[in-house]
């Protein structure tokens, strides 16, 4: 079920998801309230899991994390503790930065980022063919990054996209 967000909420989402670092005068400028009721808005929110935390978007090859690949990872057994099992290991691994259950030819895909091709690799060979259940592994290198938007699109009847 979905909550339902009068065009004042959408107008906070979208600033938010823009830049999560405003501040709630500038954020309550920037969609026409004062700042204690922005706050107030902002903080019901968030309490209602909607915003979920804030978080700082990086350049991977700045740190030194020059390749993102994905992993197109089948496992032998989809028993719902064996998807729990495979999960729990994933968290545990810093180079996987996105994990998503699938419908279709694969059970899981991984977003991992890491500073060579040789870190990757060994991490596909040593940890993730070698977990238990993991049947089959394929790997995609990403050339380039074409689009990064954080959230989703808001708009409502009185908006545009």
């Amino acid at each position: 079920m979905s909550l339902r967000l009068d065009a004042t909420d959408r107008r906070i989402l979208r600033e938010l998801m823009a830049d999560g670092a405003l501040t709630n005068v500038a954020l309550a400028q920037r969609v026409g309230l004062s700042a204690p009721p922005c706050l107030r808005r902002v903080r019901a929110l968030e309490d209602a899991g909607v915003i979920q935390g804030y978080t700082a978007l990086v350049d991977e090859a700045a740190l030194g994390f020059e390749l993102t690949a994905f992993a197109m990872v089948g496992l032998h057994s989809q028993a719902e503790g064996d998807l729990r099992a495979f999960e729990n290991r994933v968290l545990g691994w810093p180079m996987v930065r996105e994990a998503y259950m699938l419908s279709g030819e694969s059970d899981y895909v991984l977003k991992c980022v890491a500073p060579d091709l040789r870190s990757f690799q060994d991490f596909i060979l040593k940890e993730l063919t070698a977990a238990p259940n993991v049947a089959s592994v394929k790997t995609n290198l990403a050339i380039r990054r074409a689009k990064r938007v954080p959230g989703v699109p808001l708009t409502g009847p009185d908006e545009d996209a």
